[in-house]
């Protein structure tokens, strides 16, 4: 009933006990899980993972702290045939990150210059194949709305992990994107996103976990897992004066308008 729509199975910290990690999400009512790929590496790990579970999609794509294991173009050809499987039901995890220090071989501008080049080309990728986007922002949030702004009406996007004000997501809402609400929403301070998780229309927003990351209480501090998402809608439905049933159905059917391949 509960649909994990942001959560990292092919994250090595997962290695050890993924067949019981799924097995929870299943005991705890998650019935669909769509899983972000950070890079084509990851992508071809996730996609391996989706073929032997039903409820399993991917979305395929490099990660804005993973686009140093590309250089050029010719890298998006291998993505197009990834994001050609069955199981590709998206184009992500993909976005800008400006929190983390440059790698090796990257001054500060020419870090943003080629995380804004494989945007560019993911984004028209997506438009290519008819796939909605997932979107990371980290401190990156006016230069990724530039960057996505000449899309809408082309694709539609999830901005994922959304931390800030409903005010600040209304522009990129009235676009028909979406925002996503992790654990986050279920802190002692969420933040801005406290008020937006209360008062987002329906039909406009979707949950996840992001696991391995931002465990929702009561699981705070702990490895985070797809399971823990009943927790965050719960914890939502208590905030919207709802039922846990009707938070579930709402993202639910909201997300599998979004993602391709789900029912």
């Amino acid at each position: 009933m509960f649909f994990d729509t942001h959560t990292h199975l092919g994250s090595h910290k997962f290695d050890s006990d993924l067949p019981d990690i799924i097995s929870r999400a299943r005991a705890a009512g998650v019935s669909r899980m769509m899983v972000p790929a950070t890079d084509l590496v990851n992508a071809r790990k996730c996609l391996a993972i989706a073929e032997k579970e039903p409820d399993v999609r991917v979305a395929v794509g490099i990660h804005p702290c993973d686009v140093d294991t590309v250089s050029g173009e010719a890298w998006i050809d291998e993505l197009r045939e990834l994001a050609r499987h069955p199981k590709v039901a998206a184009i992500g995890e993909i976005g800008l990150d400006y929190f983390h220090a440059p790698p090796e071989g990257f001054d500060l501008p020419g870090w943003k210059a080629h995380q804004a080049h494989c945007l560019k080309l993911q984004l028209d990728l997506a438009v290519e194949l008819g796939l909605n986007v997932v979107l990371h922002n980290r401190e990156s949030w006016d230069d990724l709305v530039a960057q996505v702004t000449p899309y809408n009406g082309k694709l539609r996007g999830v901005f994922h992990c959304y931390t800030g004000s409903l005010e600040q997501a209304k522009p990129l809402l009235d676009a028909g994107h979406l925002i996503s609400f992790t654990g986050i929403v279920t802190f002692k301070n969420p933040g801005p996103a406290g008020e937006a998780v209360r008062t987002v229309p329906d039909g406009l927003y979707m949950l996840e976990t992001d696991a391995p990351y931002l465990a929702p209480v009561p699981h705070r501090g702990q490895r985070c897992e797809p399971a823990y998402v009943s927790d965050t809608a719960r914890a939502v439905a208590k905030m919207r004066g709802q039922t846990p049933e009707q938070v579930a159905q709402v993202t639910g059917q909201t997300a599998c308008t979004f993602f391709r391949g789900f029912a």
